[in-house]
């Protein structure tokens, strides 16, 4: 019998874990600092704090890009002191893992690989698309409903899922994500106000002024160093720029979902129409993206409470619930594709 059972929903920026043991979720930042490219300084939310602040011999890396796992051997790092720092972690537990609903069968096993060959020594590891994920943590009757659409806004990517009868019906991952909006903004404000910022400081300004609403003349000042002189100073950023940045990576997401919706089929397409779209995902906070997406799409938009955490609240339930654990599956039974 297995110790204890982790729900894994792998971020690109942050790591969402449930622990069965504790029937606690907990979440840390999906980051490593390096030092001299050899040795790993810190990681985690620890890690994160040197992001933009670090000396040059460290370095911050992400082992996630665009939603799978970019380098293999920091994220089995990170995520075994994860769960190892003050957690009693476990050898022998089983794992159930959100992935990406669009990804090739070579990214999925490597979220399988992840924990199955690592120290961890895994009694077994089972794996669901995210989107399927996320409806059973909204508390969507996922089997009887006939037409579910979800858009997860993240760090790098968005997925759009098209779910009806307890399946997947259409999937797509879009790369695009918040660091897209904030490299955009940054490439702006540089562009028109020849000011330099951080991604960090981007971040702030898509977060203080949102999508859609606000007063057209409102502004803030932020640090940065000017280009002209080469000198540190403080610059208000009006919040045109802010908003004329983020308008082509917002429009590129809407095109994705007329697109995914025209592809659907018309029995499940009622059956959004009627529902409208799920919003989840850690951007999906951002203000005004909810009343963007109705106006675009002219379709109702749910923003899910607590909507980062949707996903990895579906894992808990699967675990705990054996009816919802059949909608998972691993990836060494004989039925499974990978495998014929």
């Amino acid at each position: 019998m297995a110790r204890n059972v982790y729900g894994l929903d792998l971020g690109t920026y942050e790591i969402k874990i449930f622990d069965k043991k504790k029937d606690k979720i907990w979440k840390a930042k999906n980051v490593i600092a390096m030092k001299d490219k050899k040795y790993i300084f810190s990681t985690g939310n620890e890690a994160y704090e040197m992001y933009e602040k670090a000396p040059d011999n460290i370095q911050v890396v992400f082992p996630m890009k665009n939603g799978v796992i970019a380098h293999f051997d920091d994220m089995q790092y990170l995520l075994q002191t994860l769960l190892d720092t003050d957690r009693q972690f476990s050898r022998g537990a089983e794992y159930v893992i959100a992935v990406p609903t669009d990804v090739t069968e070579v990214e999925k096993k490597a979220f399988y690989d992840l924990v199955f060959h690592s120290s961890a020594k895994a009694k077994s590891v089972r794996i669901v698309e995210r989107g399927i994920a996320e409806a059973v943590g909204m508390g969507i009757d996922i089997w009887n409903e006939k037409g579910i659409f979800i858009a997860n806004f993240g760090g790098e990517t968005t997925e759009l899922s098209v779910l009806a009868s307890g399946g997947m019906v259409l999937n797509r991952l879009i790369k695009i994500g918040g660091v897209h909006f904030d490299s955009a903004i940054a490439n702006l404000v540089r562009h028109n106000l020849d000011f330099l910022i951080g991604r960090l400081t981007a971040e702030t300004l898509r977060k203080e002024f949102g999508v859609f609403e606000e007063a057209g003349d409102a502004s803030l000042q932020v640090a940065g160093r000017n280009l002209l002189t080469g000198v540190p100073q403080q610059e208000s950023i009006p919040i045109g720029i802010v908003r004329a940045a983020m308008k082509e990576p917002l429009a590129e997401c809407v095109r994705s979902i007329k697109s995914l919706l025209d592809r659907t089929p018309p029995d499940v397409r009622r059956g959004i129409d009627e529902k409208g779209i799920y919003l989840t995902g850690g951007l999906a906070n951002l203000r005004g993206l909810s009343t963007y997406l109705e106006e675009s799409t002219g379709l109702k938009v749910t923003m899910i409470q607590n909507p980062e955490l949707c996903a990895v609240s579906g894992l808990k339930k699967m675990i705990l619930n054996k009816e919802y654990k059949k909608l998972t599956y691993s990836m060494l039974d004989e039925d499974y594709r990978w495998l014929r």
